[in-house]
């Protein structure tokens, strides 16, 4: 399999490996899941994080092709569009983004201008299809559970699975947002399991397992069926569903999952300003 060049980038408050993916024999890559920095208490936004990606490919005079998100972040948002201003490439997202769209357009009761059809993406991804970047083949595999369009996207020997997984010592994805389904993510990660054991699992976040001191980002399927401490070889569907169901009930809502959905959904584009020329972000009071 190709080994494409990956580089990686960490933004530390939200927890999330961005990633750009170089293919070895030209100038062309793709950015994966960027971030763009958010204070919540002030309601200000930043392009730091995005700014080191734009370097980095400045530095290296990249071609980007691709702006791909793995699914819509309950944890941080995406800058989609700075990225696309500044570099140019085409977005893309699982097709299933409608669904998202649908479950969370009516959740902050957004009104008619927001279109629930995907079309605030360049490409909407289905399973098996297939994308260029440069000389490289990327191909998708619909990975959900977590979230009704989470995808992975793989490209030669790497998969960016996005929250389905994480560090074996850490274990797998939530499953209890609006759209998810335990029993669905066992099975997305089997498919994902399926994959030659020597693949490189890029993953979207890492938060230091107990004993670990240090943040990792990459892992290989032998790893993560040997060893993953929710669903390595032996475990079945129904002790994972039991496990999970019973993990989720404990946690705590992502500190900015009301922000983070309501932009992601619109490919990280913010809502339409109101009448006095100001952009508002929704909180539902005692809704989730």
């Amino acid at each position: 399999m190709t080994q494409p060049i990956v580089q990686h980038f960490f933004d530390e408050p939200t927890n999330t490996f961005s990633y750009v993916v170089r293919d070895p024999d030209s100038q062309v890559c793709a950015i994966l899941d960027s971030v763009l920095d958010f204070d919540y208490a002030a309601g200000r936004t930043d392009v730091r994080s995005a700014d080191e990606i734009i370097q980095y490919i400045q530095a290296n005079d990249l071609t980007v092709e691709w702006i791909l998100e793995t699914h819509v972040h309950a944890d941080h948002l995406s800058a989609a569009p700075y990225l696309h201003e500044k570099l140019g490439g085409k977005t893309g997202i699982g097709a299933k983004i409608i669904q998202v769209q649908e479950i969370f357009g009516k959740a902050f009761n957004a009104g008619t201008e927001f279109v629930r059809d995907g079309s605030q993406f360049d490409r909407l991804f289905e399973e098996g299809d297939t994308f260029a970047i440069g000389n490289l083949e990327g191909r998708v595999l619909h990975t959900p559970g977590h979230t009704p369009a989470c995808l992975t996207y793989v490209i030669g020997d790497a998969a960016f699975v996005g929250d389905t997984l994480f560090m074996p010592d850490y274990g797998t994805a939530r499953c209890d947002f609006p759209g998810g389904d335990a029993r669905v993510l066992y099975q997305s990660i089997q498919k994902v399991l399926a994959l030659p054991p020597e693949t490189r699992i890029f993953l979207c976040h890492d938060y230091k397992a107990p004993d670990r001191d240090e943040y990792q980002h990459m892992t290989t399927v032998a790893e993560q069926r040997q060893a993953n401490v929710h669903v390595h070889d032996g475990v079945s569907e129904e002790q994972f569903v039991k496990m999970r169901t019973e993990r989720d009930a404990t946690l705590d809502m992502p500190r900015l999952i009301l922000p983070s959905v309501q932009v992601n959904m619109r490919a990280g584009h913010m809502p339409s300003a109101e009448d006095n020329g100001q952009v508002y972000l929704k909180v539902p009071v005692n809704l989730f």
